[in-house]
């Protein structure tokens, strides 16, 4: 009997070492699902602040996390409740599989399970089931190679992403933000512990469902958190004051066209930084919802903001609403084509100003002029007659910045502005005079970045919503220049309410009020605001000091409380009022001298400058002298004879009082008279 027992021992001994090499060569055959999970991509602002995310394929919300992005006390809570020797077992935990096994015999129904989390990131990885025995083998060998090939921390990182927390929620991250509205890193004791207690059983726990459930399972991992010394009496107290959410969060959504467009721009990135501050993004979105409220739902409005010394687009409202609809919300209108009205107008004095053709305080001619077939008027009808250029930029006339165009050259303006950065369409492909009232197709986006390089003291900036982007170091006017244009800019009167504050801004209105507009910048920001419709019908009554203007000024108040200050003029500048300018810059007359009292020019004979005549009702009748025919007349810079070839022409009855009265030949050149009529 005493021979037997060593060859059992030895028997025994190396039957065990074959099981063990057995148990070893089976685990290492093992082939283990990707370890790769997909995540949903997401995008954060300049600070980190989550902008927007994307569910994966499945549509599931699984948001990328680890270990160092939790709470500490969620993971103590979760080992603590789900898996307390974790550190110490190989993947498999005998101890709590050999407790589960007799709790099922004695009480013939499972009363806990011996998974462990290691065993858990299996099921989940495979998608297995939880109680079939051919399934738990598969999870423990799967366990065991994850042990061996993954480690620990890796494991722990994989079931903070895969675990399920109901719905389509899996990962605590999401779940978190999901439930909490907040990172997970920032949990209390109780929320913790909800989210310890979801995955279990997540549909009949979900607290938005049944919240007496979820509370009870709450309080169930408290207890035990406080059995194992990670949460003291007091956590528990607090608990009480702490209900469980009723309702999931919507993630967030910021910026969505700007978003879509970085993630089509870098589909490969799993998270992009944007330059965008995810507080005013909000409070922008808010301002344009609000902005439109009680109009028709065919509009939809656009607001950018940049940091004109850095390029840094810093909120990017491309519609009302992100959703389908009349207002056709999904189209991002900060990059959509449309026609600027006035709002380059100040790009063309600017220019103006380089090549000494005017001053602030030139004076220039608004009366009829004509250049061949295009005949050019004011928005109003009206004409002033000799006004500043200051005024004429102020006023948004008509007339002097075409006169300005013609002397520039519409190809030297459309070059100016794609040095900003600018990438305008050009109806019919050449420039013509009426590029200077809005005719060719630009962007929000590209319009803010010519009024950013004029806030840049005449540098282009180069805009941008990702870091690190190509600087545009081209100049689109000089120094001074700019200086003149946003002097002259912050001298104009804002909006019913608006604040006072000398924001140096332009308004604009298409033709057809199709788009209305508003630009403007102080010391550090520019911000641009387009309304209208975005298939570009005609809105009746749309102006863009009306509509547009307002929303501005709004937009800077809610970007921050004070303006920062214009810069001071250049030492270049010349700063003299008109009677102290050099003789050319007294008066603009231009190269052609559109105005000049040439030989053959029309001329009224009768009646004569200020003449004052008393008509009782009667019709004027007026003569000319010289001048091509057909003539057109105008009576307060509304015509009121057309095609007229004689040279004394009765113009009908025009009122009392004072008159201005103008004649235009086929030419172009006028001549005007004020009369006192009564």
């Amino acid at each position: 009997m005493k021979r037997i027992w060593p060859v059992f021992l030895v028997v025994a001994l190396l039957a065990g070492a074959g099981l063990r090499d057995g148990v070893d060569h089976w685990v290492a055959r093992t082939v283990l699902p990707p370890l790769i999970v997909d995540s949903s991509v997401e995008l954060r602002d300049r600070k980190g602040e989550l902008l927007r995310a994307y569910t994966v394929a499945d549509g599931l919300w699984r948001l990328p996390v680890s270990r160092t992005d939790v709470d500490a006390r969620y993971i103590d809570m979760l080992l603590a409740y789900e898996d307390k020797r974790f550190w110490q077992h190989g993947g498999v935990d005998l101890r709590a599989l050999t407790r589960s096994a007799l709790q099922a015999l004695w009480h013939g129904r499972i009363v806990s399970g011996g998974s462990t989390l290691s065993m858990q990131v299996a099921r989940l990885l495979e998608n297995g089931g939880t109680g079939a025995w051919a399934g738990k083998l598969r999870q423990m060998r799967v366990a065991l190679a994850l042990e061996r090939r993954a480690g620990k921390a890796a494991i722990l990182d994989l079931y903070l992403q895969l675990a399920p927390f109901g719905g389509n929620i899996e990962g605590v991250r999401a779940a978190s933000l999901s439930y909490f509205g907040k990172e997970p890193a920032r949990l209390n004791p109780a929320q913790a512990a909800l989210l310890v207690a979801l995955p279990q059983s997540p549909e009949t726990r979900r607290p938005d469902r049944h919240p007496q459930a979820a509370l009870a399972a709450r309080q169930r991992v408290m207890q035990r958190a406080l059995q194992n010394g990670v949460l003291k009496p007091e956590d528990i107290t607090a608990a009480a004051y702490d209900p469980v959410p009723h309702q999931r969060r919507s993630f967030p959504a910021l910026a969505p066209h700007a978003a879509d467009h970085a993630r089509a721009r870098m589909p490969d990135r799993q998270r992009l930084t944007l330059t965008l501050d995810a507080g005013l993004q909000a409070r922008l979105e808010d301002l344009a919802d609000l902005s439109l409220r009680g109009k028709s739902e065919r509009l939809s409005i656009a607001i950018l903001v940049a940091d004109h010394r850095s390029g840094e687009i810093l909120a990017s409202v491309g519609s009302r609403r992100y959703a389908p609809g009349r207002g056709q919300g999904f189209i991002d209108m900060t990059q959509a084509l449309r026609s600027p009205g006035s709002t380059l107008k100040p790009l063309v004095y600017g220019l103006g100003f380089d090549q000494g053709l005017i001053h602030p305080d030139t004076l220039i001619n608004d009366r009829p002029v004509a250049f061949g077939a295009y005949a050019p008027q004011n928005f109003d009808g009206h004409f002033r007659g000799e006004i500043k250029v200051s005024r004429a930029l102020q006023k948004s006339l008509n007339i002097p910045v075409v006169l300005l165009t013609e002397e520039i050259g519409p190809g030297r303006l459309m070059a100016a502005l794609r040095r900003s950065g600018a990438e305008p369409v050009i109806p019919g492909g050449k420039p013509g005079l009426a590029v200077a009232l809005g005719g060719i197709g630009i962007t929000l986006h590209d319009l803010v970045q010519l009024y950013a390089g004029l806030a840049n003291s005449g540098k282009a900036v180069q805009l941008h919503i990702e870091t690190q982007e190509t600087e545009n170091s081209a100049r689109i006017v000089s120094r001074s220049a700019a200086w003149q244009v946003g002097h002259i800019l912050s001298g104009l009167v804002p909006p019913d309410g608006a604040p006072r504050n000398h924001l140096a801004y332009k308004t604009g209105t298409s033709y057809g009020h199709r788009d209305a507009w508003a630009v403007g910048y102080d010391g550090g920001h520019v911000i641009g605001v387009w309304i209208g419709r975005p298939e570009g019908t005609p809105v009746p009554g749309a102006f863009g000091g009306d509509l547009a203007a307002p929303v501005l000024f709004e937009a800077f108040q809610r970007l921050k409380p004070m303006l920062d200050p214009l810069p001071p003029p250049p030492p270049e500048t010349l700063i003299l009022g008109t009677a102290d300018l050099p003789q050319p810059l007294q008066r603009f007359r231009g190269r052609h001298a559109v105005f000049a009292d040439a030989p053959d020019a029309p001329k009224l004979a009768f009646p004569p400058d200020g003449a004052r005549l008393a008509l009782d009702g009667a019709g004027l009748t007026i003569k000319l002298r010289d001048g091509a025919p057909p003539f057109t007349v105008l009576a307060d810079g509304a015509a009121v004879l057309t095609g007229q070839y004689g040279r004394q022409i009765n113009i009908g009855p025009v009122g009392n009082g004072f008159v201005n009265l103008a004649v235009i030949d086929a030419k172009g050149r006028s001549d005007q008279v004020q009369l006192q009529i009564e």
